[in-house]
């Protein structure tokens, strides 16, 4: 690998390391779509409690994820920090997805014990596999063109698997399980592990990140402390701006994803809605990913946002009006689900683009990357908006006078259309608001942050004068800084 100030990336190196995001997206993508389901209509447990399952995990995530960030900064091996976690993770996941969508034999509150210590492993184990992955991105691309490609190709992948989940989802649940759609389950959770498995290795073993330089030359590394992970929590501001966008995205993405199977099979009244909706909608969103580079360059990074955060709205607005009128129009639908998602694409690939250029604004404010402390954030926030958008479905179910697998009253369909479509609609345009108010690396910012650090990755030792608040970014690196080396070792 060449210096990483003057790095070109193998093809290879892009998509062995975008095939990773496939394997884990399908993982996350079954749950995420089906398991709330698939616990209220086929195991029996009640929706309340299923939402209140999924946010007490998901609390427990908000203290075990950024200590899994530390510990990932924190090691040192020969084949790097990043990869060893990820293939453990991937195995472990793998094996705890499988026993969460198999059905023991138990009854009552041994049921409900069950599927809550699978939940809250499931959750547990996907983090060691999903920080160090996302850690891996910034230290791969360091100019801004390579950064908005490499955040393009994993997205991609993610999205394709999201696609084929979403549209061929309850297809292939059928058709493994003979028309037994629990048994059709726990089949479709052990293809997805094996695929898991197999997309982590390829990641694995062909790509080589810079983390391992400081083993392979023998370099000492300062560890990332507890007092420093909460310094970078409490004070870099633009991570906090990261935090609040991220959040909100996902929680538009995760409640209008969640409540979808719902709402097509009890709203419009035919779920083979739901296969239509999500195909064109996967479609969509993998073409915005790819349309994202070029976009980026013809506009500034607040119009795009812009345009993607008001994109959502216009288009569950329209699926409320087909709804109403046309509910069974697959074509409106289809085209309600494309906005949609068009939306959504340039917000993934624009939060990508984000996780790496506060990464670098943290070495230049406080002289460490802290990658994976940074990274667990986006992990910690994907399952948290999971979490609190299952608990508004299971509460906003159960408040509505939901009952499974019968014909919903007036109040109820009502009801599912708010958590569907009113709550995402304006939870997207506060993500722009936020991002509006708050965040600043963009433009000649940036490129300031962006050469202090190229002179940092060619000087050797250099000092360096901390960024404050308010300050302009005229320093080169933190004391005792050891430049990477330009003729790098590599990776094992």
């Amino acid at each position: 690998m060449k210096g990483m100030g003057n790095m070109n990336l193998s093809f290879k190196t892009k998509y062995s390391f975008g095939v990773g995001a496939l394997g884990k997206d399908l993982v996350y993508a079954i749950v995420s779509s089906y398991l709330m389901i698939y616990l209220t209509d086929l195991v029996g447990i009640s929706p309340l409690f299923v939402g209140n399952l999924f946010l007490v995990a998901r609390v427990w995530d908000a203290f075990n994820d950024p200590m899994m960030g530390m510990i990932v900064d924190n090691t040192r091996s020969k084949y790097g920090k990043f990869r060893p976690w990820i293939l453990l993770g991937t195995l472990v996941n793998a094996v705890v997805l499988i026993f969460l969508f198999k059905k023991p034999n138990l009854t009552g509150t041994s049921l409900y014990a069950y599927f809550s210590v699978m939940y809250i492993l499931w959750g547990m184990t996907y983090t060691l596999m999903d920080i160090p992955y996302w850690s891996m991105l910034p230290s791969l691309s360091k100019t801004k063109e390579e950064r908005d490609q490499m955040s393009v190709i994993p997205r991609i992948f993610a999205s394709s698997a999201w696609l084929i989940i979403g549209a061929f989802g309850l297809a292939m649940v059928n058709k493994l399980g003979s028309g037994d759609q629990t048994i059709g389950y726990g089949k479709l959770a052990i293809i997805i592990s094996v695929i898991f498995v197999i997309s982590s290795i390829i990641t694995v073993v062909n790509v080589k990140d810079s983390s391992c330089n400081m083993a392979s030359s023998g370099q000492s590394a300062e560890k990332t402390t507890l007092k420093q992970a909460f310094k970078v929590i409490k004070e870099n501001d633009q991570l906090l701006v990261y935090i609040g966008v991220v959040l909100a995205y996902n929680l538009v993405a995760q409640l209008a994803g969640g409540m979808a199977i719902y709402y097509f099979k009890y709203v419009t009244g035919n779920e083979n809605m739901y296969s239509v909706f999500t195909a064109f909608a996967s479609l969509a969103e993998i073409s915005a990913l790819i349309l994202f580079p070029i976009i980026s360059k013809k506009m500034s990074k607040r119009n795009v946002f812009r345009m993607a955060c008001y994109l959502p709205a216009v288009g569950l607005i329209m699926l409320l009006l087909v709804g109403i009128f046309m509910p069974t129009n697959a074509t409106l639908i289809a085209t309600s689900g494309i906005i949609m998602k068009m939306g959504t694409g340039f917000i993934l690939g624009a939060t990508t683009v984000m996780l790496a250029d506060v990464i670098d604004y943290n070495e230049v404010k406080f002289g460490t990357r802290n990658e994976s402390i940074i990274a667990s954030f986006q992990t910690l926030l994907v399952k948290g908006a999971s979490a609190v958008s299952a608990w508004l479905i299971g509460v906003g179910l159960t408040i509505v006078g939901y009952k499974a697998n019968v014909v919903q009253t007036a109040g109820t369909i009502f009801g599912m259309r708010v958590l569907m479509i009113g709550i995402p609609s304006v939870i997207s345009i506060i993500a722009f608001i936020i991002y509006k108010k708050g965040y600043k690396i963009e433009g000649q910012f940036q490129d300031e942050i962006i050469n202090k650090l190229e002179e940092k990755r060619n000087a050797e030792m250099a000092p360096v004068k901390y960024l404050d608040e308010g300050s302009t970014l005229s320093l080169p690196g933190p004391p005792g800084y050891q430049g990477r080396a330009e003729n790098d070792p590599g990776c094992h």
